[in-house]
């Protein structure tokens, strides 16, 4: 099958799972990077007989609002989908149904939904080193599941997916950590051309628009010197609150 992989993944972790997902199938010659703050979203049209992976990272339980609005300018035709929402080990709360309803909105046939455990962008002991072994067993299966859907329904399959989540959905919580650069920045702008948000200038690359930065860590993850950071007492003070939530390991799951 032709899939078409849509993917919001700054720091690699989300596309970490649909290459785990997707390893055996018949892709298409470029995946359409949500990042890409150049890229023309509202001229990206699928063809109908295109199987789509849409995939997200959870941001507090919701879609990044910044995905959300790319999401919302692509023309899925009618195009069946899979759904993708990669969290950190606590939940996924309203992301999966919130991303089914912008599937939704932008004409794709949401047919079946994954929840799937990656390392946490920012609080890295948590599900460090997911997806594992184990993990990619499941999205192995998970593949051939899906596969075995779309055969036996031979292009008639009318979607009844029903996802967990809640209308309307929880608020999104505001945004707190803005990378900065410390003395090992060498100018370099990797950073300001990469930013998904573009927050970062080229001309002031010590810090970040706090208004437009989404703490997706993008920034972080792609400097050559590792020379961006983030307050670590507010993130040691987040992980404390968050110990007890990601302390047991999660499971994958599949909606169909």
């Amino acid at each position: 099958m032709n899939v078409v992989p849509i993917v919001f993944s700054p720091t690699g972790g989300t596309q970490n799972v649909v290459d785990a997902l997707t390893a055996e199938w018949e892709m298409a010659s470029h995946t359409i990077d949500l990042t890409n703050a150049a890229l023309d979203f509202d001229a990206v049209r699928l063809e109908k007989d295109a199987i789509a992976v849409i995939a997200v990272p959870s941001y507090g339980g919701r879609v990044p609002a910044l995905a959300a609005h790319r999401i919302a300018k692509i023309h899925g035709n009618q195009a069946r989908c899979i759904l993708v929402v990669v969290y950190g080990n606590r939940a996924y709360e309203d992301t999966l149904l919130e991303l089914k309803d912008l599937a939704d909105q932008s004409g794709f046939q949401p047919f079946a939904a994954i929840a799937a455990i990656a390392e946490h962008s920012i609080m890295h002991q948590y599900a460090a080193g997911r997806p594992d072994q184990q993990d990619k067993q499941d999205l192995k299966r998970f593949a051939g599941e899906i596969q075995n859907r779309l055969h036996a329904s031979d292009g008639g399959y009318a979607s009844t997916l029903s996802l967990p989540g809640n209308h309307p959905y929880k608020k999104s919580g505001g945004t707190s950590l803005v990378p900065k650069a410390n003395k090992k920045c060498t100018h370099c702008g990797l950073c300001a051309e990469n930013c998904p948000a573009q927050a970062i200038r080229r001309d002031n690359l010590n810090t970040a628009d706090s208004d437009l930065c989404i703490s997706c860590m993008r920034c972080v993850v792609q400097c050559p010197q590792s020379a961006r950071q983030i307050n670590r007492v507010m993130v040691a003070a987040a992980a404390r609150a968050m110990k007890k939530a990601c302390s047991e390991r999660k499971n994958n799951a599949l909606y169909l």
